[in-house]
C-alpha cells in the first residue's frame, strides 16, 4: 500500500480535467441530465406550499370549496416530477454508462500497444483493477455526484427564495444553522476521505489477490502454496472488514450529527414561528413550510461532503487511470515503419511481406 501510494500525485481539480477528453462526446446528454436536475429540485420546493395552500385553505377553514381545481394542478406538478425525474435519471445512467465503457475501451486497447515487460512488471490484478474498477469508479462519480449535487444546489436556492419571501428574520434563523453544519462537514471531510482511500488500496489488494489466486491456480497447486496464499488473502480482507468498520463508524456519527442539525433547525421554527403564529403574523400553513424546508436544507450539506470525500477518493483512480494511458512501450515502431505497415490497430496488411514460414537449422549437433 505505501509503494502504491507514493504513486499518487495532487492532481489539480481532483484530476478532473483529465477527463475531459472522454466527456466530449456527451456534452448533449450533460447538459440534458444538469437542466432537469434543476428543474426538479426547483419542482421539489412546490410540494410544501401545496400542504400550506391546503392547510390554510381547507382544513382550517373547514371547506372543500375550490378543491378539485387543487387536485388537479398537485397532480400536474407530481406528474412533472416523475417525467423531470426519469430524464434526470436516464441521463445519468447513460453517462455513467457510455463513459464506463469508453475508459475501459481506452485502457485495453492501450494494453495491446504496450510491450512484454510492462505485464512482466505489473501482476494481472493491479491491471484488471485499473481497467475494472478504477473506470467503474469514475464512471459512478461523475454521473450520480453531478446528477445530485445540480438538484441539491438548485433545491436549496428554491427553498432560500421563497423562505425570504414570506419571512426574512425567521429564514436567517433557520439558514444559520448551515454554516455550523459546513463547519462539522469540512471536519469530517478529512477524517472519511482517509478512511476511504484506506478501504479502496485494501480493496484493491484483495482484487488484485482473488485474480493471482485463480490465474495462477496451478502454480500454487504444483507449489503446494495453498495454506500460504489462504493466510495471506485472509489478512487481506481482515484488514480491508476493519477499515470498512471503521469507515462506516464515521460516516454513521457524520450522518447523525447532520439530523441533529435538522432537527435543531426544526425546533427553531416550532420555537419562533410557533411565537409569530400566536401572534397572528402568520398562518399555521405557512409554519408549516418553514417546517418542511428546515428538515430538508441539511440535506444539501450531506451531499457536500459526500461529493468531496468521492472527488478526493476518485482522483486516486484518475491517478492510476491516466497512468496506465500515459505508459509508454519500451519497442515504438518508427513513423516510417508505422506508415508502410500500420500499426497495431490499423494494419496496412496489404504492404506486409510474404512469410513462408520455414525454419532452417544450421550447425546444428
Amino acid at each position: 500500500m505505501k509503494k502504491e501510494q507514493k504513486q499518487i500525485k495532487h492532481l489539480p481539480l481532483f484530476g478532473l480535467p483529465k477527463l475531459v477528453p472522454y466527456l466530449k462526446p456527451y456534452v448533449g446528454i450533460f447538459l440534458v441530465m444538469v437542466i432537469f436536475d434543476i428543474l426538479f429540485g426547483m419542482l421539489d420546493t412546490l410540494t410544501p406550499l401545496f400542504q400550506s395552500f391546503a392547510i390554510n385553505n381547507f382544513i382550517l377553514p373547514g371547506t372543500l370549496q375550490g378543491l378539485p381545481r387543487f387536485i388537479v394542478l398537485y397532480v400536474v406538478v407530481l406528474l412533472a416530477q416523475v417525467t423531470v425525474n426519469y430524464i434526470a435519471f436516464s441521463s445519468s445512467i447513460k453517462m455513467e454508462m457510455y463513459i464506463g465503457r469508453d475508459l475501459k475501451r481506452a485502457a485495453f486497447n492501450h494494453l495491446q500497444t504496450l510491450s512484454f515487460s510492462y505485464f512482466n512488471q505489473n501482476s494481472v490484478g493491479y491491471i484488471h483493477a485499473r481497467v475494472m474498477s478504477d473506470t467503474n469508479r469514475i464512471g459512478s462519480v461523475i454521473s450520480w455526484d453531478m446528477m445530485d449535487g445540480v438538484g441539491n444546489l438548485a433545491y436549496l436556492i428554491s427553498a432560500s427564495v421563497v423562505m425570504f419571501s414570506i419571512n426574512v428574520p425567521l429564514t436567517l434563523l433557520v439558514l444559520s444553522l448551515v454554516p455550523i453544519a459546513v463547519l462539522f462537514s469540512f471536519y469530517f471531510n478529512k477524517k472519511l476521505v482517509k478512511h476511504d482511500r484506506m478501504v479502496r488500496e485494501a480493496n484493491s489488494r484483495v482484487t488484485g489477490n482473488f485474480n493471482e489466486g485463480i490465474t495462477g491456480a496451478r502454480t500454487t497447486k504444483t507449489l503446494c502454496a495453498e495454506e500460504k496464499l489462504e493466510q495471506n488473502f485472509d489478512r487481506d480482507v481482515s484488514e480491508m472488514r476493519r477499515l470498512s468498520i471503521r469507515r462506516t463508524h464515521f460516516r454513521a456519527l457524520f450522518g447523525s450529527l447532520i439530523t441533529f442539525a435538522a432537527f435543531a433547525a426544526l425546533a427553531l421554527v416550532l420555537w419562533r414561528g410557533g411565537v409569530i403564529t400566536m401572534q397572528q403574523a402568520m398562518q399555521i400553513g405557512t409554519l408549516s413550510v418553514f417546517m418542511s424546508y428546515a428538515q430538508n436544507l441539511m440535506e444539501p450539506v450531506r451531499w457536500f461532503v459526500s461529493a468531496i470525500s468521492d472527488l478526493v477518493a476518485v482522483q486516486v483512480n484518475i491517478e492510476r487511470f491516466t497512468s496506465l494511458m500515459d505508459t509508454k512501450s519500451d519497442v515504438v515502431d518508427t513513423p516510417e515503419v508505422v506508415a508502410r505497415y500500420g500499426d497495431t490497430f490499423h494494419p496496412l496488411r496489404e504492404n506486409w511481406e510474404p512469410l513462408l514460414g520455414e525454419v532452417e537449422f544450421r550447425d546444428v549437433s
